[in-house]
């Protein structure tokens, strides 16, 4: 079966405004345009709801809830019509990118009216729709629990850190700084009015790839260069396992490099030399992380020097400890590095898939 017609989104879906988000504080997500701001006692917004971004930097972005929500002033809700199948729907938004119709550059909107009048062709067997849902769904379905199973091993990981090292830590342990145990490298961007440095397939990497990727690996990078470009950063290529701390705008993002990778000028990057593991420096920036931003400054930005960064005070814990707890975390980081593979391969999958089973080049069976 293969029902398909060309609608006006208004004729499948309801679209509705947010409200400002209350006061009160509670366990109901608040909706924004970039997703869950917060938690209230109230909602405005039951069952099944799209919530997409209306103003801002986040316009046309989508989400799905399936629980009572408030929905702020930034979001648009969108609530399915006659018999229409939401998620399905759901779906059919991520895909047509509604980022496009944004009005105004500066400050980008979409508004009812525009969403209510663009004209697609859909699948219009509720049937069919479920079909296809449940296919992208288990998808992200496996996603979301690889990634709540990250979360919970790194919270594992922070807790075990912080007993060890903070709450076990003996007064006789010897005190210093960063600098006595790891070294670090900074970056630069090429020359972006030479094609000759960009375009390569080298990964090059600045922190707006770890804004838009919360996992502690980086396997892939918004940017690549060429060799070219690789010879004017004078850190060069860096080895797969070097921990990236961004080092302004903002100060904080961390992840490992899963790949060889170049850098630019907002990184610190730190090199684990010096008989500590990367998990455990990891770790200790996780834990310390407030110190290290209180040491950054800057009238435009705050941003952290290398040299700051290295004359940070430290307590330096035995060998002998550092190694036994190495031993115990190291399969947590380990898995979380499988699991964060498996995740990309996923993510993959669901994008190559979204736009063949949205445009009928790949074609569901249907029960019944």
């Amino acid at each position: 079966m293969n029902e398909w017609k060309e609608v006006q989104l208004g004729e499948v879906l309801e679209f509705g405004n947010g409200k400002k988000r209350p006061a009160s504080t509670g366990l109901i997500p608040v909706y924004g345009g970039n997703g869950i701001l917060d938690y209230t006692k109230e909602s405005n917004y039951q069952d099944e709801t799209i919530v997409i971004g209306r103003v801002g930097a986040y316009c046309g972005s989508v989400y799905y809830e399936n629980k009572p929500i408030w929905l702020s002033d930034n979001a648009i809700a969108a609530k399915a019509k006659c018999n229409n199948f939401t998620k399905y729907l759901y779906y059919f938004l991520k895909n047509i990118k509604l980022n496009q119709y944004a009005l105004g550059s500066s400050h980008p909107l979409i508004t009812q009216t525009l969403l209510n009048s663009l004209e697609y062709n859909i699948c219009i067997n509720e049937n069919e729709q479920k079909e296809i849902a449940e296919i992208l769904s288990s998808l992200d379905d496996k996603i979301d629990l690889l990634n709540r199973q990250n979360k919970t091993l790194e919270q594992m990981a922070e807790t075990l850190f912080r007993q060890w090292f903070v709450e076990e830590a003996q007064d006789g342990w010897e005190e210093g700084v960063l600098d006595d145990i790891l070294s670090v490298k900074g970056g630069t961007t090429p020359s972006t009015k030479n094609p000759d440095f960009w375009n390569g397939d080298i990964n090059w990497t600045t922190p707006r790839d770890l804004s838009s990727d919360s996992n502690m690996y980086l396997l892939n990078t918004l940017r690549k260069i060429t060799k070219k470009g690789l010879s004017k950063i004078s850190s060069g290529l860096l080895s797969r396992g070097t921990l990236l701390l961004s080092s302004r705008a903002p100060v904080g993002y961390l992840a490992f490099a899963d790949t060889p990778i170049a850098i630019n000028q907002g990184y610190i990057a730190i090199i684990d030399n010096k008989a500590f593991s990367k998990y455990w420096i990891y770790l200790w920036l996780k834990e310390n992380m407030n110190y290290v931003k209180s040491h950054a400054n800057g009238s435009t930005f705050q941003e952290i020097s290398k040299s700051s960064f290295k004359a940070l005070k430290i307590i330096i814990p035995p060998e002998n400890k550092r190694k036994n707890f190495d031993n115990l975390i190291k399969p947590f980081f380990q898995k979380i590095n499988k699991n964060i593979h498996q995740i990309y391969t996923l993510e993959n999958m669901r994008d190559t898939l979204l736009p063949k089973l949205m445009n009928g080049e790949i074609e569901v069976e249907v029960n019944g």
